[in-house]
């Protein structure tokens, strides 16, 4: 049975270029793959054909759709003025079962509150979350929220903890992924009111494999699989960490400037192997969790590579049921 992806043509910075070569590069490797276009139809279809798609009828279509929502625009005026963009069409599909699920590359914030409003969060779920699975020297852990929920409530971030958990397992593989909560000690009474709450539903929850506080610096010590906090903390940590991968990676490159041409050479491919272990665009995009559907929100900046890794972590959200179990688990 096909699985169907809706992708956003129109979001992110490369679009709609990356976007579709990206989504359309898939379609090789997953032979129950289609793939529905939403955005502008003429650019489109230039784009399809630059790469000798626009003949594969079987496998992919367009829906036109006539504006966008910018980078830049407030999530809640856009999904209020523009009720013919690519992110409001695309949401639509899925709502109507179109799809199986859809991927934007473009204004987060939008995309998350339209998906809500129109797929909508599952019955048993409070407030859905981003999950970002961020690479680390012992290997990937994912951290829930990063963005969708920045008012968060401790019922939240127990519910973080169980989609996360199920993510990591469904999708990345995890065995029993070890859950931590974020905070700024690994005493069970450190940390606000939010997170000593939070601490409390963990710990009773026998499902849950819960390893107590996490700081900052744990992330990167292999403490745990799953970190859950809010949106706000959660996006404070994701921009550092990218920031702080690209400073360091930028800087020992420039170190290198002035070195004789042979110790350059030797540095640079295994520089090169430790950068692709710590791309995020190997992993193309984070879910939306908690979604009666499936919705896979990219970085604003993914190229071809990320956008070809998010058709496919979209694939696998739809394969592995992941909807379905968070539906079991906390109904």
């Amino acid at each position: 049975m096909a699985i169907r992806v809706a992708v956003d043509a129109m979001g992110g910075d490369n679009a709609p270029g990356a976007i579709v070569r990206g989504a359309v590069q898939a379609l090789s490797d997953e032979a129950d793959l289609e793939l529905v276009f939403v955005g502008d139809e003429g650019r489109i279809h230039k784009e399809l054909s630059a790469i000798g798609a626009d003949g594969n009828k079987s496998r992919i279509r367009i829906v036109h759709a006539s504006q966008v929502v910018g980078m830049e625009e407030l999530p809640v005026e856009a999904v209020k003025t523009k009720k013919d963009s690519s992110l409001i069409r695309m949401a639509e599909l899925a709502a109507a079962k179109e799809v199986d699920a859809v991927l934007s590359a473009g204004n987060t914030g939008a995309c998350a509150a339209v998906c809500q409003l129109k797929i909508r969060p599952l019955p048993c779920v409070a407030r859905p979350g981003i999950a970002v699975t961020i690479p680390a020297f012992h290997g990937p852990f994912v951290l829930c929220d990063v963005g969708a929920n920045i008012q968060a409530k401790p019922r939240h971030l127990y519910e973080y903890a169980i989609m996360a958990t199920l993510y990591a397992q469904r999708v990345l593989g995890i065995k029993e992924p070890r859950v931590a909560v974020m905070s700024i000690g690994e005493e069970s009474g450190k940390g606000t009111g939010l997170v000593k709450q939070t601490y409390d539903l963990l710990k009773a929850d026998s499902l849950i494999h819960f390893v107590g506080n996490a700081e900052g610096r744990d992330l990167f010590e292999n403490k745990c699989d799953v970190a859950v906090c809010d949106g706000f903390v959660g996006n404070i940590i994701l921009k550092f960490v990218e920031g702080l991968a690209e400073g360091l990676f930028r800087t020992i490159a420039r170190e290198f400037e002035d070195e004789a041409p042979e110790l350059r050479s030797k540095f640079t491919g295994a520089l090169d192997r430790v950068w692709r272990r710590h791309d995020y665009s190997q992993y193309g995009g984070a879910p939306l969790l908690g979604l009666n559907g499936v919705c896979i929100i990219c970085h604003g900046r993914s190229n071809e590579f990320a956008v070809y890794n998010a058709v496919k972590t979209a694939r696998r959200f739809v394969e592995q049921g992941l909807s379905e179990a968070i539906a079991a688990r906390l109904g």
